[in-house]
């Protein structure tokens, strides 16, 4: 879970950072994504990425179903709120959520750019697949998905406050002095990918307006 979950980590650095070119216009987003779409590393990359994912989800199900099984009889009911947060005792819902999203996400872009006829434009002299306005349409057309987009960055903010540090823990950052820092960075990582994500949509929805 800890290794999967730094490698998704990493490309949702990468991933946010090529999405937000996307509010610097058609021809920046469309020369990132055009790179990330041809480049030899990224596509050996990609079934690695996939990987990541499905070995991430399904060991997370795995984890829970364990814990419950080894729960038979539940323990006395305890104030847990204190000493977790919310998003620590909902991750597996959280995880969910983000899976819902993920699929839908997947199926209005990725599909669309691997097996769809897209548009091409010209971008310093280079002919390329206009994905800008793939993505473009999609948010200014539908103002429902810019919401579930939203949410999903929401979802996927809650889901990285303790997943992030817990994460590092589990390899071994374990004292008190890096628990602490860890929490700390989490929520500002949290926040900027949150937010980061959240801001696309809610561009989009103020050039349409």
């Amino acid at each position: 879970m800890s290794v999967t979950g730094i490698f998704l980590i990493l490309f949702l650095i990468v991933h946010l950072t090529v999405n937000s070119l996307l509010m610097a216009g058609p021809d920046a987003f469309n020369e990132a994504a055009h790179f990330m779409t041809t480049n030899p590393a990224i596509l050996v990359l990609e079934p690695l990425l996939a990987l990541g994912f499905i070995i991430h989800i399904i060991y997370s199900a795995y984890i829970t179903l364990q814990n419950q099984r080894l729960r038979p009889v539940h323990y006395k009911k305890l104030n847990r709120r204190s000493s977790t947060t919310w998003a620590s005792r909902n991750m597996f819902i959280l995880g969910g959520f983000i899976l819902i999203f993920l699929v839908i996400h997947l199926s209005n872009f990725y599909w669309k750019v691997k097996f769809g006829h897209l548009d091409t434009v010209m971008v310093n002299g280079t002919e390329m697949e206009n994905l800008y306005g793939l993505v473009s349409d999609l948010f200014i057309t539908w103002w429902w998905y810019c919401v579930i987009y939203i949410l999903g960055a929401v979802f996927l903010a809650l889901h990285l406050t303790h997943g992030f540090w817990a994460a590092f823990q589990s390899l071994g950052w374990d004292n008190d002095l890096w628990r602490i820092r860890l929490k700390r960075i989490a929520y500002v990582f949290a926040v900027i990918m949150g937010v980061g994500f959240a801001s696309i949509p809610v561009y989009f929805l103020i050039i349409s307006s």
